[in-house]
């Protein structure tokens, strides 16, 4: 009865190529292999042929879908290899890690007891380690004293040249490493790890169960630095006492798509690799790895209409060789290869080397799963839908364009905002693009996350399909709306997501809070929401007569109250009340409704004319006002005049000033009788009184387009001016004949015509 451990590094395809020819010689009738013990009913699986890496075993408490955990595998990770070897010969194969049922309900304690806010809930059940105290260090990253004490810059480099880079199938490599791991453990202080010593008593307790029940030949693979902790066994009862009364939570188990994005240090996966994509090329490769890589980089840039030609291959690969012979290494490593890609292909550029970084070093490769892995009936619902409207999940960022006319791209748009609506977000909405480019028309970016499988189980109680999910989502968060605009917005939301079950209920729920409400401003944010879902229904084809009733309300009541809203208001308040009026006014010109146009003016009109309105809130009512052609231009100069009067404050001024021109100033390069209203009103200023006003009036002008201020600012400057200057700055052309009579014998001799005379 023998035990055999194979200490690996995660994801190292030099480690699983040489595991995987010792499991052959070795024949073992037990396969161990570090992962949590409660994974084991989703081993069949890895036989499935559907279940393509990268994939995770993800594991999570069905009651706090938050609390869970991750153990992603690529085709090159050694534990794959282990584990599909081990079922595909009818070995007693299993996982022996410590589960992730006592390990998620430790981590629930702590978090209760710490009185975490679901901030902290949204972490996962494996976060990556914080960075070591002094002295600790060895325990974060052992392989980094192995690498400096061969002169290596990081552990990773060195492993890489160590083991990952080998051909050959060495079967002393495991020995090696469990000797140089025990000299490490040796010198190392104690781990800070309280749960380093629980895992591994309880590999050796995995360990003892497999001698127990007569296994002959044990192969144990796991993360090298737990070897010397597995080399000999302690008395059972040291490592029961250490696992005795361990707290427990129900997990349930399942496979998820992964990409190699997410394998990496920079995606937060605590035994992540810098770069997954050349590990697969690595072991995919047979031939030349060099030449290989080359060529794969070749073909990239030519997908990117960029410059790679054979005889650049060819180039690439004797300068990778040449670089790896110049720095001792025995064949050429991924630094290398970068140098000799950036110096060839890339000409010194970053542009091509980010890209190249980007696609083929680190890859954006997903894995998939089969439709016989145990999934939420969310989740499946989801697959069926990707399936039927064609949208295939992919950890590539890539655009969208949706038209909604089309049947399909309808049907796309509405699963999409369904999902936005659970808060699932494998799309988003470019808003703003889709104003531009018209009505009928959606621009999402979509990008698969793994992480949202567990969003996709959060998910599933409010339903089993995602139409279900996301009416009674919309209908619960209906119900506890704190306020009239954001039943609004919420309505919205719901009305792309074509719920109409769930639209009614938030009518209704509209109805009893603006028949409540008694603040005009709340009413005055509720409003543009729900006009841009009546302007914009039709595309959709959705009735809305509710809506349409709840508009009517809405309008009325806010014309009605707008002046005493408008009444006492400081800065700030003023200045929020005057987004809402630009807001509000550009609601009612798109409802296209003459008869709450007509009294949304009135009630501007008889803003502007309150005496003690705020100077900002005056303003921009004129600037309404005078753009809708209420206010006619002499009767807009006049009534700028009595604002900028002397009599007036010049805090008002200045207020009224920013009110009017907020938003675009392209009104004064048009409008003589105002501009030089504004002009004379700060010449007229005192010295004290400017450099007082002088912030103000700069933020009034702040808000503009950098294009117009330029244009007002030539005009400044044009005004102020001599009168020739003027003139040739505005393109007229005036001689000098007395400067130009001078200069025209040196013209003449340099265009040939006459020779150049000295003397007068």
């Amino acid at each position: 009865m023998s035990v055999h451990l194979f200490g690996i590094r995660h994801h190292g395809p030099g480690s699983a190529r040489s595991l995987r020819a010792a499991l052959e010689q070795l024949r073992p009738d037990a396969l161990l292999v570090e992962g949590p013990a409660d994974g084991d009913p989703m081993l069949p699986l890895m036989l499935h042929p559907d279940l393509i890496p990268p994939v995770a075993l993800l594991i999570y408490a069905p009651e706090r879908p938050r609390l869970a955990a991750y153990y992603p595998f690529a085709e090159f990770s050694p534990e794959w290899q282990a584990l599909r070897y081990g079922l595909r010969e009818g070995i007693a194969t299993r996982f022996m890690d410590f589960p992730q049922t006592h390990r998620l309900a430790m981590l629930a304690e702590e978090m209760d007891a710490a009185l975490l806010g679901p901030e902290a809930e949204a972490g996962q059940g494996n976060p990556p380690p914080a960075t070591p105290p002094a002295g600790q260090d060895v325990h974060h990253d052992p392989l980094r004293w192995l690498a400096e004490a061969a002169g290596y810059s990081d552990g990773e480099r060195w492993w890489e040249h160590m083991v990952e880079q080998r051909r050959g199938d060495d079967l002393g490599l495991f020995a090696a490493i469990l000797e140089a791991m025990t000299a490490l453990r040796e010198a190392a202080p104690p781990s800070p790890d309280r749960l380093e010593p629980l895992r591994e008593a309880w590999m050796r307790r995995a360990i003892r169960q497999a001698q127990k029940e007569g296994c002959q030949r044990i192969a144990v693979v796991c993360g090298a630095w737990h070897t010397p902790a597995l080399a000999s066994l302690p008395p059972a009862g040291q490592d029961d006492a250490l696992l005795r009364k361990l707290p427990r939570l129900k997990v349930e188990a399942t496979w998820v798509p992964w990409s190699y994005g997410r394998l990496t240090f920079g995606s937060g996966y605590g035994a992540g690799i810098e770069s997954p994509g050349w590990y697969h090329h690595l072991w995919e490769a047979r031939g030349d790895v060099a030449a290989g890589w080359m060529a794969r980089v070749a073909r990239l840039l030519r997908d990117e209409d960029l410059d790679a030609s054979p005889a650049q291959i060819i180039d690439a690969v004797r300068a990778a060789d040449t670089l790896a012979a110049l720095r001792e290494r025995p064949i050429p490593g991924l630094p290398e290869m970068n140098d000799a890609a950036q110096m060839v292909f890339c000409f010194g550029r970053e542009g091509p080397m980010n890209l190249i970084r980007q696609k083929l070093i680190v890859s954006e490769r997903l894995g998939d799963v089969p439709d016989a892995t145990p999934m939420v009936p969310l989740q499946q619902d989801l697959q069926r839908e990707q399936r039927r409207l064609r949208l295939k999940p992919e950890a590539e960022a890539r655009d969208l364009t949706l038209d909604l006319r089309e049947p399909l791209d309808l049907e796309r748009s509405r699963l999409l905002h369904r999902l936005a609506l659970l808060d699932i977000e494998w799309g988003k909405l470019d808003e703003l693009t889709g104003r531009e480019k018209g009505t009928f028309r959606e621009y999402w970016k979509l990008q698969w996350q793994p992480e949202l499988s567990i969003d996709l189980v959060e998910a599933s109680m409010w339903g089993t399909t995602i139409q279900d999910a996301a009416a009674a989502y919309a209908s619960g968060a209906a119900d506890s709306a704190p306020d009239l605009p954001s039943l609004t917005v919420l309505l919205g939301d719901v009305i792309l997501a074509d719920l109409p079950d769930a639209a009614r209920h938030l009518i209704f729920c509209l109805q009893d809070q603006a028949a409540l409400a008694s603040d005009t401003g709340h009413l005055m944010d509720a409003l543009p929401p729900l006009v841009r879902i009546l302007r914009y229904s039709d595309v959709r084809q959705t009735g809305l007569d509710m809506v349409r009733g709840v508009v009517d309300g809405l309008a009325a009541r806010i014309t009605v109250g707008l002046s005493g809203a408008c009444a006492a208001l400081d800065d700030d308040a003023a200045s929020a009340m005057a987004v809402r009026l630009s807001a509000v006014h550009a609601a009612f010109a798109l409802l296209q409704n003459a008869e709450h146009m007509a009294t949304w003016q009135a009630a501007l009109v008889q803003v502007a004319d309150r005496p003690g309105v705020h100077g900002l809130v005056a303003g921009r009512c004129h600037r309404l006002l005078y753009e809708r052609g209420v206010f006619s231009p002499d009767e807009t100069a006049r009534r700028f005049g009595l604002a900028l009067s002397p009599a007036s404050d010049p805090l008002y001024a200045a207020a009224w000033l920013e009110g009017f021109l907020r938003g675009s100033g392209t009104i004064l390069l048009h409008d003589e009788p105002l501009w030089r209203v504004l002009d004379g009103w700060v010449s007229s200023l005192k010295s004290e009184t400017f450099n007082a006003l002088l912030p103000l009036v700069r933020r009034a002008f702040t808000s503009l387009d950098s294009n117009e201020r330029r244009a007002l600012g030539e005009r400044v400057r044009r005004r102020r001016m001599p009168d020739a200057d003027m003139a040739t700055h505005s393109g007229a052309v005036l001689v000098d004949a007395v400067r130009g009579q001078a200069a025209l014998p040196v013209v003449s001799h340099l265009l040939g015509v006459t020779p150049l005379r000295d003397g007068p």
